[in-house]
């Protein structure tokens, strides 16, 4: 029988797990043995009860419960000092790998068979398992709850005998999924609100939610096959900053939720536009960690700057913990179910799949993945020698059988 682990969160302030009880039934129905490391729930009050109910084993020795596993599952990637611990085992989780050559090294060291969760492929088929996706929808949510907060004043028009208060207005600029969502709620919230994104072929979807699209001419632009948005060239970046200064310095709440797959995020927005705004104006910045859209964010914090609040605060999802584990749980769920082989109960890595071949990074000592090879060519490199070696030696005993 397999074995999967649902280890606790390294990352310090992670309220998020990847496993609910609902998913142990699920798992165990597909003949897997379930083992949760003590207290996995406590920050969406669940306890270790409720899983042992539903048919989990509780490990409280950390040690013990990843040497256990055949697969090893969480949110944020595994402490690297456990890489030790699931030596040629696989995990499941998001990774980051275009910004961490050295725990991708540690990965081929450790001859881990990782799969990124942010590198399963956008198609219809696997939608069920695409975690970013599910993850922006709740970001963008709580990038509207967190504005609102902020605000010194309500969202909808609402006419008094004391007088009219006229909507407060939203700027959100990039039109995907947290975007989009970022979108619906304010206007579910009653605010006047406009929107952009460099790809116009979403101008449809922002207009269907109710939202204005700001028209701008940046030529060429366009998506990747993936449907991400295309990287402006310098000359686009400075056209959009210029067209959209004015719209930026009259709304109350701007969101800005351009972020480009495995490249830092564009600068859209410039001091001296932040200059600009109202005093008690707010931006929520999405891309903060990893380099923000604005001027002056700081990852992780709110600042002010000009009477004007910049947040930066990150892990959007994680505000709303109970809906993102569950979310994320299902997606892993999703993901374990397509290779799993019912007669064998096994866990099937075919690296020829079209998902597998993009979402896992590395496999037997190497980086298998095409992209981050790219990036660091010279990461398990001795062992993708020593691998085409013994492919070599065994082709070789082959033909002299034959």
């Amino acid at each position: 029988m397999m074995f999967i682990a649902f280890p606790k969160e390294g990352i310090v302030g992670e309220k998020r797990c990847a496993l609910l009880p609902s998913n142990v039934k699920a798992y165990r129905l597909m003949g897997v043995e379930v083992c949760v490391e003590a207290g996995l729930g406590a920050f969406i009050n669940t306890s270790d009860a409720a899983y042992i109910e539903a048919g989990a084993k509780v490990i409280s020795d950390r040690k013990e419960l990843l040497q256990s596993a055949n697969i090893v599952v969480t949110i944020g990637k595994l402490p690297q000092s456990d890489l030790s611990l699931v030596k040629g085992k696989s995990v499941i989780s998001f990774l980051d790998p275009f910004n961490d050559q050295p725990y991708v090294t540690a990965l081929c060291e450790n001859e881990v068979t990782a799969f990124s969760m942010e590198m399963i492929p956008r198609s219809t088929r696997c939608q069920k398992m695409d975690a970013l996706s599910s993850q922006a929808s709740l970001a963008g949510y709580v990038m509207v709850a967190k504005a609102m907060n902020e605000l010194p004043t309500i969202f909808p028009m609402m006419m008094t005998a004391a007088g009219t208060i006229k909507p407060a207005k939203v700027f959100v600029i990039g039109a995907g999924v947290a975007g989009l969502q970022a979108i619906a709620t304010a206007k579910r919230l009653g605010a006047a609100v406009t929107a952009f994104d460099t790809r116009t072929e979403v101008a449809d979807q922002v207009k269907s939610l109710g939202a204005k699209f700001l028209e701008i001419d940046l030529g060429n632009t366009g998506q990747t096959e993936q449907g991400y948005a295309q990287a402006l060239t310098p000359e686009q970046v400075k056209i959009q900053q210029d067209a959209q200064a004015k719209c930026i310095t009259e709304s109350d709440i701007v969101i800005t939720t351009a972020q480009l797959f495995g490249r830092k995020p564009p600068r859209l927005i410039n001091r001296e536009t932040v200059e600009l705004m109202k005093p008690g104006s707010v931006i929520v910045d999405m891309a903060a960690e990893s380099g923000g859209n604005v001027e002056g964010t700081i990852a992780g914090e709110i600042t002010q700057f000009n009477g004007v609040k910049l947040i930066g605060t990150g892990n959007w999802a994680g505000e709303v913990a109970l809906n993102a584990s569950q979310m994320y749980a299902n997606n892993v769920f999703n993901l374990i179910s397509e290779f799993w082989q019912k007669e064998a109960k096994h866990f099937e890595i075919n690296l020829e799949d079209d998902i597998q071949e993009r979402a896992v990074i590395t496999h037997a000592g190497v980086i298998s993945n095409e992209t981050i090879r790219a990036l660091y060519p010279n990461v398990g490199a001795t062992s993708h020698t020593k691998a085409a070696h013994k492919q070599a030696e065994a082709e070789t005993e082959l033909e002299a059988v034959s």
